[in-house]
């Protein structure tokens, strides 16, 4: 026993102290390998700018597909195979210098292929801060400064670097910090590169990626443009067409979706991301939080008429008056100084909100508290264990066995993040202060803005590095800034911005930089990598937004564009409506004293409350694993990305998410762990391509296909936004 022990001990000094760690990264490197050569830049910058592009024209679509890092992960691994089979490998000097570089330095190997995932990272993950533009030119149709728009955008993503340098020796070079959904990603990498023979009978990986790739990209030619109907079927509206309470259950874009479904995976995977690559427990607790929120309490506050929630449509985005009809925001804005009016306001109506859009403000006060409450149950002992741990090793300068082989690389000088630190922050008070105080962020925003992110990115990194859960500041800098500065929408957004967005990018950062560490990537390699792809992705993500928002008519305004037109922009016009809320009229006038959902504030309580009976019952019957399982968090947080996420798109998520990682994982569990993941891959490449090709060749002439029903990009359930409340008048709807 003693024997057992020591040798149990011995393990934990030669490698790391967390199981699931020992268990899939390797404790072996090889300095020799290359890391920064001419294909890691060829690929890597290729891989960015065209995820980046990607995933910000696909934004503004009605189903905005997300192509994550997984597809260039994929996809430029034989890529590099024949870069390194065909390129000279004769250094080339640089004229007038000593120094010289290879095209071809030897094998594709490891370290360059997570270097140029990094770079794809870059490019899958978008820019909050185009939102911002968005709304400022299609929806309140206001001028803003292109150059006050880069620094925005650039100086959002890039504030995070300075909070990942204050941090990182406690959240990356910790052993016990280990960032568990970056395992995912090492054990990929290892499948690629390990040797593999084509089985008898069946494919490499690699042959069945392309398989894949192929079949999604001749099939979504049917849902993108031949039948763009199909990504969603309503069956219960066409049955009773005029019927206002069978089309609210029925629709699955604008109502409960009972029974409606999509054939067609962006509608599964452009809002919850691919439900393959989510693990089967989280399908579970959202699919629980989806139905109990759709199905038993917005119903039941929608026919018991709370918030006289029957005179508007029952599930919407949108901002409405007393009447009934769609709030008119210039109502009351000051044009000349785009700021609330005053008596304006007094004179035209308070906000009211549909029921589902009230709910959804409501659950994410729980989720906060929620994820603050379990983090604190389930986590709190064994976080507060690793923390004194880190704390000691630091002190010690030990650390497991991947910590002592990066000290053979040179470490990232501090003072690189500072001065970046330093300059984003003038920066980011140039752009708002500047250009005519277009943003209306006054510099004081700015630097509490920062200083909430810096107080956060500790804590949250650590739930984040121990637990995959990374609570968010959106919530917090909407409430702080809209009742500290009412009145000013784009200062509410921009504040939300440099809070929030700079803490997860600063979480983002490190989670890169402890795949790195598991990957024995020189750590200054990894930040010249990690620079260059958010400087790049942050000027696509820019420059395609800018593009799209000047070249097509009425974009954002689906009554006013062609018929199947997909640029409907879902998430643009929920970040819009925020901006009215908490901007516009600010909480105090919504959920204060002033508002009409002052009662929200009580979820609150319910969210701080609702996971001590599933800590309670887990400790009581600690036989049944399944109570651990249930994550109150996530079930409040279910329903937080509906509207712009439709009810078809959880119902086609959650569907496909129970075959696969519950049937098909349990019953063909070596299928599963060998074809699951780039089975996701390929789809989302596939229908990446060819939405590309379709646009580019047939949509952007205005070819738009056959006239039919089908083309309508809609479930034709018409009666499914109308109210119900008696002598309500909206243009199409009966009057009760």
């Amino acid at each position: 026993m003693v024997f057992a022990c020591c040798n149990i001990f011995a393990e934990e000094i030669n490698d790391s102290p967390i199981e699931q760690v020992r268990l899939t990264v390797p404790i072996t490197d090889d300095p020799t390998l290359p890391c920064l050569t001419f294909r890691t830049w060829v690929l890597g910058l290729t891989s960015c700018a065209i995820l980046a592009f990607l995933n910000q024209f696909f934004g503004y679509r009605q189903n905005p597909l997300y192509v994550s890092s997984v597809s260039a992960q994929i996809v430029v691994l034989p890529i590099g195979k024949f870069m390194a089979a065909t390129l000279p490998t004769k250094p080339i000097k640089i004229p007038m210098t000593k120094w010289s570089f290879s095209l071809n330095p030897g094998p594709f190997n490891l370290k360059e292929h997570v270097l140029i995932t990094i770079f794809a990272n870059s490019g899958s993950n978008s820019v909050y801060a185009v939102n911002i533009v968005t709304i400022v030119k299609a929806f309140y149709h206001k001028n803003l400064h292109p150059f006050a728009a880069l620094l925005l955008t650039q100086t959002t993503q890039m504030l995070g670097y300075g909070w990942a340098g204050i941090f990182r020796k406690y959240l990356v070079d910790s052993p016990y910090m280990w960032w568990p959904s970056n395992l995912v990603q090492v054990s990929l990498f290892r499948a690629l590169h390990e040797k593999e023979v084509r089985p008898k009978r069946g494919q490499t990986r690699l042959q069945f990626f392309l398989m894949v790739l192929t079949a999604s990209f001749a099939y979504y030619i049917v849902p993108n443009y031949l039948f763009p109907s199909i990504t969603a079927l309503s069956f219960v509206c066409w049955i009773w067409k005029d019927s206002v309470t069978a089309q609210q259950l029925g629709s699955g874009l604008h109502g409960l979706g009972i029974g409606s479904f999509a054939l067609d995976w962006s509608a599964a995977s452009s809002f919850l991301g691919s439900p393959l690559a989510t693990p089967g427990f989280a399908v579970a607790n959202v699919l629980g939080g989806f139905f109990m929120i759709l199905y038993v309490l917005i119903p039941i506050a929608y026919w018991t008429n709370s918030y006289d929630a029957k005179k508007f449509p029952i599930f919407s985005s949108h901002v409405f008056d007393s009447t009934g009809t769609t709030y008119n925001s210039s109502r009351i804005l000051d044009e000349k100084n785009f700021r609330f009016d005053q008596p304006s306001y007094d004179g035209y109506s308070k906000i009211h909100l549909s029921i589902f859009f009230a709910f959804t403000y409501g659950l994410s006060f729980a989720t906060l508290t929620a994820t603050l409450s379990h983090v604190a149950l389930f986590h709190g002992r064994s976080i507060w264990r690793m923390w004194n741990q880190t704390k000691a090793m630091i002190r010690e300068q030990g650390g497991d066995v991947h910590t002592r082989l990066m000290r053979k690389y040179d470490a990232v000088p501090q003072w690189w993040f500072y001065t970046i630190l330093v300059l984003m922050i003038a920066l980011a008070i140039v752009a708002c202060e500047g250009f005519g105080k277009q943003l209306q962020l006054p510099y004081w925003g700015i630097l509490l803005a920062c200083a909430l992110a810096f107080i956060f990115t500790l804590p949250i990194g650590i739930i984040t590095a121990t637990t995959n859960q990374q609570p968010g500041l959106n919530v917090i800098t909407e409430l702080v800034i809209g009742y500290l500065y009412p009145g000013k929408p784009l200062a509410n957004v921009a504040f939300k911005t440099y809070g929030y967005i700079s803490m997860s990018q600063a979480v983002m950062f490190l989670a890169d930089f402890k795949l790195g560490h598991y990957m024995k990537i020189p750590p200054k390699s990894m930040f010249i990598v990690q620079l260059a792809g958010t400087l790049l992705s942050s000027s696509v993500y820019f420059g395609t937004a800018w593009w799209l928002l000047t070249s097509i008519e009425n974009i954002c305004d689906p009554k006013n564009l062609p018929e199947g037109s997909p640029w409907t922009c879902p998430g643009d016009d929920v970040f819009y409506n925020a901006s009215i809320i908490w901007g516009v009229v600010g909480p105090q006038r919504m959920f204060g004293n002033l508002g009409l959902y002052t009662r929200t504030n009580w979820f609150f309580l319910i969210g701080l409350l609702a996971p001590v009976p599933v800590w309670f019952f887990s400790k009581k019957f600690p036989d049944k694993k399944w109570i651990r399982l249930i994550n109150m968090p996530i079930i409040f947080g279910a329903t937080m990305i509906m509207p712009p996420a439709r009810a078809v798109n959880y119902i086609t998520w959650g569907t496909i998410g129970i075959i696969f990682n519950f049937y098909i994982y349990r019953k063909y569990k070596g299928w599963w762990a060998r074809h699951n993941y780039i089975l996701s891959a390929g789809l989302d490449a596939g229908v990446a391509f060819m939405a590309i090709l379709c646009y580019f060749t047939l949509q952007n002439k205005d070819i738009n296909g056959i006239k039919w029903w089908g083309l309508d990009l809609d479930d034709h359930c018409p009666l499914a936004t109308c109210p119900t409340a008696p002598g309500v008048v909206v243009d199409g709807c009966p009057v009760f």
